[in-house]
């Protein structure tokens, strides 16, 4: 081995910093193995073995391990060292190489705690172990790159179980991971530039600080430093086969030049920043990698995000690093440092799996702080009244205890015997005091207990009793006792041999014989010494249940009612005597229902009482002393049949009947053991006991036809089954009931008006009883006849008949028995009668009359339906209207009533004749004429114009709400000599439009109500009068010079032959009249009076001459709009003409025509989007 550790030291050993390494390594075929474990000068390897104990064994030596499947055995290193399995010639050998060390921050002494108990299997020969020595050592194995490589898949139990766990060192797998992926990617891509083709599984990496281990790093090992077992281990951990170191070299001489820039790139960093220290934390903080290398700047592109990985070191600059932190980020804060300690970090950066050189060292110092909890104490030695504690201490070797001092144990004395005491520990130095350990008990030595009291038994079985005993007296309730319990059997010839060894009181010894004898005692003992043996007890266990007893056979013949039964003792009595036999016995072939008929000692029985013709099971058990025996197997017997008991009498099925009956029997009580197959019923009369049979079968009821009413029968039977008839039964006497009464003979009807009728009937044979009630039935349709009398009368007299119908009738007879059949059906026709009376009187609207004469105010006209004529027809109708006689018309169904009062109520009836005389008079309705039209009011014309006409009747304003307001029609004769209606309704105004000028026209007016229209008025003439001409335009101004100007106007056509002629006004400056200047049939004028800048405003109008027969008339239109005009003195150029004329003149203000379009259309605008609004969001 390249390294050897120092002896450890026994302290030491039990506290130390200690690693599981456990690295199972399975052979190729996975058979038994021997493998050796290499033990140096100065080291210890201690094994444990099958019986718990430890042994140690001392270097040099080479230890051989049994492994039943090839896997290295679990194995306890300490910090720094790892196991390195070696194998030579096919032999596996363990050895031991320095590792990089752990990180345990604090201080704290950690060992690997494994969730699994020891492996098995892994047993030590014997004759290769020396004997063991008083203290443990750990061996040391392993290499640099084991922890990696070999990764423990289980893990052995700890040799000191209070402590804490800690994980492995180390960085995690997924780097080794990724970094054989990198490389794989860099290797294909070099082989492409190189165009060659190598093994990509025998290349090795181009370069160790592409994908490094992590042990390599945190040595600080480059080319050339101990290279050849750490460079060992890193290409077994990758590639899987040892490579040299010169082919290393080789591999990183071909590296590309883009591989070569990042890595310089990378090592361009600087060292990291401490700050921030304290007793267990401190925050690192770097820059990421400079591209200034050498004083240029160097080309490479700079990634956006570089990996970091930390190392430290508390054993110097050039001790060996521990990663600590892989990760992006710039900053990290450390935990879980150790006080008062100086540690080295220092940190490499990475990107793409490339990573530069480490930077710089930074070193810095974590502050004191108070010790940490120190393990509990362990007892070193103790005696019946004192206590040896010792503990060991941590930190800088400053120790105390319970009291103030530096010893590493305690003496406590002046304690009792077997006194249990708890105890707890801290440690304290310069700045401060630990907290408590966990709590500890231990016990002082005491004496051997006394003899205890001999055991009792609790409850015994067959193969098992269970015992209980108590403690010996005056022993502590606290002191540790154990227990031996012996047992001697006597056919055993060994004596007493110990069953039980523990604490416990009670114990049920198992695996015993039945009713067996056994004897007891028992010992108690301590750590001090055993007790004197219990008295000795015997005790015997239970006996068995006794086997099944045989199957049980019939002795002897079998009866109708009764066989006997016997049955042997069972083959194993269970060790005891049969004290008693239990017969159980169950009816039927499969019957579950068992009782019990017998329970003694005899081995028959005679099963008595029994039906004939049944099957009965049958079983037997035993009881002893050892419980009760399983039944044993079924006997299945059944008894012989015999023919079937007397049955009971027949009896009545429901009421009898006067000509048959219906009888019900059951089967018989007894069948004798067979089915019943056949029943016979035999009848006689009273009078002559002669019995004859009247059914046979196998029906339970019968009906017994062709009897005499109301005469009395006797009936028996009996039931045959396959051994033949049985007894009679009892016999039964039955009546036969009396029968309805006969049907009648048809009934006889005397009408004796047309609305009475009498019906007489006769009275049927009664059949043996009296005929109580008849019914007669009478209808107008001989299928559909209804009961009209019930009662004992031989006659019924109907009423409320109809005239001239045909009626059916018929008649039933009935008694306490039943009702008859009804006797055939009689038709009758009743005499003709006076009609009916009228119905549906009522008036004729004023709308559907079509008379001409007819008038409202003097006429009524109503009409009526046609009544039934009761088999004599109509000939005429009689109208009773008032106090005068009344009015007699021919068959028809509607009149007018004429020559009535206007505006009076009549009270109307009507009445139908025939020629048997008059029928009743109708309901009575109230009738009222309407009041006479009204006369025409007089017409007058209170305005006219030219095209208008507006005129006037009547005084008052119109009644809207009134029924009575009178309604006005108003007509106008055409130019064809024809009256056309201008209005209908209640006003007393209207207005005549677009008529022509200067015309007559006729009018006539009515007044209406609701008698009906009234009379024409007298013809009325109104003239409408000549118009006047329409508004001219503003006239146009051209100025011809400084002191004349020049208008023009539009020209009119003649107006009905009568010439027109124009008047021009002008206003000068601040005047406020016009004053006329032309009147003439002229359209221009020159204005020659103008002023230099004065303001002139000029209007024009038309004027129509009328040429009346009654003089001269002139009828002035209206002016035109104002024209506004300016007269300056002006020097215009060349060029100068119209336009400047022009600009004078004013703006023109809209006309009276122009302005009601444009309300015209901003009114019909506002209705149509109101509408709009109305329909989207009202109506919808």
């Amino acid at each position: 081995m390249a390294e050897h550790p120092p002896l450890l030291d026994t302290s030491q050993i039990l506290t130390s910093d200690i690693s599981l390494l456990s690295a199972p390594i399975v052979s190729a075929d996975g058979t038994q193995q021997v493998i050796l474990v290499q033990v140096n000068p100065g080291e210890a390897f201690t094994i444990r073995r099958e019986d718990g104990q430890f042994q140690c064994i001392t270097g040099p030596a080479q230890v051989p391990m049994m492994s039943p499947n090839g896997s290295v055995p679990p194995i306890y290193v300490p910090p720094g060292y790892a196991p390195q399995v070696i194998e030579d010639n096919g032999v596996r050998r363990v050895v031991v190489v320095p590792q990089a060390p752990e990180f345990h921050p604090g201080g704290h002494t950690v060992i690997h705690r494994s969730p699994h108990p020891p492996l098995p299997g892994f047993i030590p020969v014997p004759t290769m172990m020396p004997p063991p020595p008083r203290h443990m050592y750990s061996p040391v194995t392993g290499a640099g790159d084991m922890a990696t490589q070999y990764m423990p898949q289980y893990q052995s139990s700890q040799v000191y179980g209070d402590v804490d766990a800690h994980s492995t060192h180390g960085r995690s797998n997924f780097r080794d991971e990724r970094s054989s992926k990198t490389y794989e990617r860099l290797q294909k891509k070099l082989k492409d530039r190189q165009g060659t083709q190598k093994d990509k599984m025998s290349s090795p990496p181009s370069s160790p600080q592409k994908c490094p281990s992590p042990i390599g790093e945190h040595n600080g090992l480059i080319k050339g430093q101990n290279a050849g077992g750490v460079n060992t281990g890193l290409a077994k951990n990758k590639s899987g086969k040892g490579k040299g170191g010169a082919q290393m070299d080789t591999e990183i001489e071909e590296k590309d030049e883009e591989t070569k820039a990042f890595e310089a790139l990378l090592s361009n960093i600087v060292k990291p920043v401490a700050s921030d220290i304290q007793a267990r934390t401190v925050i690192l903080t770097w820059s990421p990698p400079s591209s200034f290398i050498n004083g240029e700047t160097d080309e490479t592109p700079i990634p956006e995000l570089y990996g970091y990985e930390i190392f430290i070191s508390s054993t110097g600059k050039d001790g060996k690093y521990k990663s600590v932190y892989v990760g992006e980020e710039t900053s990290v804060t450390l935990n879980d440092l150790r006080p008062a300690t100086e540690y080295h970090a220092k940190i490499q950066a990475e990107y793409n799996c490339i990573k530069g050189t480490p930077s710089e060292t930074e070193s810095f110092t974590t502050l004191s702080c108070e010790p940490d909890i120190p393990n509990p104490p362990r007892i070193a030695n103790r005696t019946k009244n004192s206590l040896t504690l010792q503990w060991k201490g941590k930190g800088n070797g400053e120790f105390c205890q319970c009291y103030t001092g530096s010893q590493k144990q305690f003496k406590i004395t002046k304690l009792s015997p077997a006194m249990g005491c708890k105890f707890r520990l801290s440690a304290k130095n310069e700045y401060g005091t630990s907290g408590f350990s966990e709590e500890v008990l231990y016990y002082t030595s005491g004496c051997a207990p006394s003899m205890p009291a001999s055991p009792v038994l609790a409850k015994a079985g067959v193969t098992w009793l269970s015992l209980q005993w108590r403690k010996p007296s005056g022993t502590p309730s606290d002191e540790g006792i154990a227990y031996i319990l012996e047992m001697e059997d006597e056919t055993s010839g060994y004596g007493f041999k110990p069953k039980y060894d523990g604490e416990d009181l009670t114990y049920t010894v198992k695996n015993l014989r039945r009713s067996t004898k056994y004897k007891f005692k028992v010992i108690a003992y301590n750590s001090e010494g055993k007790s004197n043996p219990s008295e000795i007890v015997e005790f015997t266990t239970c006996p068995d249940k006794p086997g099944v007893p045989i199957k049980p056979s019939v002795k002897g013949k079998i009866h109708s009612h009764s066989f006997k039964i016997t049955w042997d003792p069972p083959k194993d009595n269970g060790g005891a005597s049969i004290s008693k036999y239990i017969v159980e016995m169950a009816e039927g072939s499969n019957g579950n229902k068992w009782d019990m008929i017998y329970s003694g000692a005899t081995r028959e029985h005679l099963c008595d009482r029994l039906s004939p013709g049944c099957f009965y099971r049958l079983r037997v058990y035993c009881i002893s002393d050892g419980g009760q025996s399983a039944v044993s197997e079924t006997l299945l017997v059944q008894t012989p049949a015999v023919p079937p008991g007397p049955c009971l009498p027949p009896r009545l099925q429901g009421r009898p009947k006067a000509k048959e009956i219906q009888l019900r029997w059951g089967p018989p009580v007894v069948d004798g053991g067979s089915p019943i197959t056949c029943y016979s019923v035999e009848m006689s009369s009273v009078e002559k006991d002669e019995p004859k049979e009247i059914y046979q079968g196998s029906e339970i009821e019968c009906t017994v036809s062709n009897l005499l009413p109301g005469k009395t029968y006797s009936f028996r039977l009996h039931a045959a089954n396959k051994m033949g008839f049985g007894p009679f039964s009892e016999k039964c006497d039955i009546t036969t009931a009396p029968g309805p009464p006969d049907q009648c003979k048809p009934p006889q009807v005397t009408c004796r008006s047309a609305t009475c009728a009498q019906v007489n009937w006769e009275v049927p044979l009664s059949n043996g009883t009296d005929v109580t009630e008849y019914r007669l039935e009478w209808g107008g349709v001989e299928g559909s006849m209804q009961i009209c009398y019930s009662g004992p009368n031989l006659s019924y007299e109907l009423k409320g008949l109809l005239p001239a119908t045909t009626y059916y009738c018929r008649v039933q007879a009935l008694s306490i028995v039943g009702a008859g059949p009804f006797s055939e059906v009689v038709a009758c026709v009743t005499p003709p009668s006076v009609p009916a009376v009228v119905t549906c009187l009522q008036e004729i609207s004023d709308e559907d009359i079509e008379n001409p004469n007819y008038s409202p105010s003097t006429c009524l006209a109503i009409n009526w339906e046609k009544p039934c004529d009761h088999g004599s027809e109509i000939l005429a109708y009689s109208i009773d209207f008032g106090d005068k006689q009344p009015l007699t018309v021919g068959k028809v169904t509607s009149y007018i009533l004429d020559n009535l009062q206007p505006d009076t109520t009549y009270r109307i009836r009507i009445q139908a004749l025939n020629s048997l005389g008059a029928g009743p008079f109708s309901h009575v309705i109230k009738l009222k004429t309407k009041p006479l039209p009204p006369e025409p009011p007089r017409l007058e014309c209170v305005a006219f114009s030219h095209q208008n006409l507006k005129l006037k009747w009547g005084e008052g304003t119109p009644k809207l709400l009134s029924p009575d307001s009178i309604q006005y029609h108003l007509q106008m004769e055409d130019k064809n000599g024809r009256f056309v209606s201008l209005y209908r309704g209640p006003c007393h105004t209207y207005k005549v439009q677009r008529l022509n000028e200067s015309t007559s026209y006729k009018f006539y007016i009515q007044a209406c109500n609701e008698a009906g229209e009234g009379p024409l008025s007298q013809e009325y003439v109104f003239t409408t009068t000549k118009s006047i001409p329409a508004a001219l335009k503003a006239p146009k101004i051209e100025k011809v010079n400084d002191h004349s100007c020049e208008m023009t106007w539009e020209c009119l056509q003649p107006m009905k032959g009568d010439p027109v002629i124009y008047s021009l006004q002008v206003m000068v400056g601040k005047d406020s009249e016009f004053k006329q200047i032309y009147k003439g049939p002229d359209t221009s004028f020159r204005y020659s009076s103008l002023q230099v800048n004065c303001e002139y405003r000029f209007r024009v109008c038309a004027i129509r001459q009328c040429q009346d027969p009654a003089g001269h008339q002139d009828l002035v239109g209206p002016y035109s709009t104002t024209v506004f005009f300016i007269s300056q003195r002006t020097e215009p150029p060349a060029g100068a003409s119209k336009d400047s004329v022009q600009s004078t003149r004013t703006r023109r203000a809209l006309s009276d025509e122009q302005c009601a379009a444009v309300i015209l259309v901003l009114f019909a605008f506002f209705s149509i989007l109101i509408a709009f609004i109305i329909q989207y969001f009202v109506i919808k």
